[in-house]
């Protein structure tokens, strides 16, 4: 659900804005990376507990 919700975010975000979301899903960590590779977004991540992790879109293409 994280992913979709970002997904809707970045649509909806102009180029240079920042999308940052929280989850606590371990598989998280692959389905964000995978999807910034697809959707060529700049993503930062980073794990902030045993199941805690932060990602932070960087939008580069405008809708």
């Amino acid at each position: 659900m994280p992913l979709l919700m970002a997904k809707r975010a970045l649509m909806a975000a102009g180029a240079g804005d920042c999308v940052r979301v929280y989850a606590s899903d371990p598989g998280s960590w692959r389905d964000f990376h995978a999807y910034a590779k697809l959707a060529k977004e700049q993503l930062k991540a980073e794990r902030v507990g045993e199941q805690e992790f932060v990602y932070e879109f960087t939008k580069k293409h405008p809708c």
